[in-house]
């Protein structure tokens, strides 16, 4: 699990990541925030937590994606008394009794608690059964460029609110929850055999039908369409079978 915790602060910051993210700001009055930001054409860029620290509020975020992002933030900033650094803080994080002064994961109750210092790791607990569980995206698995976050599940896992005012990518966002019905998205299947990560789903007859990605407990978080989702379905030498048939779990 390698991080990056940015600080942003300035008179402007707040309202400046409220015009760009796909959560609200009010909710780091109860805690941490999941959120996304989106290209303008809806598509993701990045996914990240953000919580207050006396006068500034920290981002944390995959450090695989922390140079883009952040070059992103300074783009948009133009004249706003906005300043982004490194914080230098680490995360630590588990789903056993929670450490002193750790934040709940918004995502999921099972997901446990994530705690900021100056250590990093976790408790040894697999994330990856939890996140199978639950169908929950990873940054850099199922999480990817091409990926809309309505199909990766983000309304149900607390990364968007549909009331908040306007962000980057927020009317395609917004036209595929209210004008169209999802025919493509994560769901849980049950896996039989194993196959790598980005494998090619394919139906019975060999028709395309998506890709899988994380697997563990013998189940996987597979991107499908959903009228394709049937029993005996291939990836590889494994056999995929829906255990869901939409976006929810």
């Amino acid at each position: 699990m390698a991080r990056k915790i940015f600080e942003i602060t300035g008179t402007d910051a707040e309202h400046f990541l409220q015009g760009l993210i796909t959560n609200d700001l009010s909710g780091l009055e109860r805690g941490l925030v999941y959120t996304a930001m989106l290209t303008p054409q809806g598509k993701y860029l990045a996914d990240f937590f953000l919580l207050r620290q006396g006068d500034a509020i920290l981002l944390d975020v995959d450090e695989s994606l922390a140079d883009g992002l952040a070059q992103r933030l300074n783009m948009y900033k133009l004249r706003a008394d906005v300043a982004i650094s490194e914080s230098g803080l680490r995360v630590r994080r588990g789903t056993g009794e929670a450490l002193d002064g750790a934040l709940t994961d918004p995502r999921h109750p099972d997901l446990g608690w994530r705690l900021y210092g100056a250590e990093e790791g976790d408790d040894g607990s697999d994330f990856d059964l939890v996140r199978v569980a639950h169908c929950i995206p990873e940054t850099g698995v199922e999480l990817t460029p091409d990926t809309f976050i309505l199909e990766a599940g983000f309304d149900r896992i607390n990364g968007v609110d549909f009331r908040k005012g306007c962000y980057v990518g927020q009317e395609v966002t917004a036209r595929m929850r209210h004008k169209t019905e999802l025919r493509k998205g994560l769901t849980l299947v049950a896996v039989h055999g194993e196959a790598p990560i980005g494998t090619p789903v394919t139906t019975p007859e060999g028709k395309a039908a998506g890709t899988l990605f994380t697997q563990a407990g013998g189940r996987a978080i597979a991107y499908l369409r959903f009228d394709r989702a049937v029993p005996g379905m291939r990836a590889g030498e494994a056999r995929v079978d829906p255990l869901q048939v939409s976006a929810e779990p």
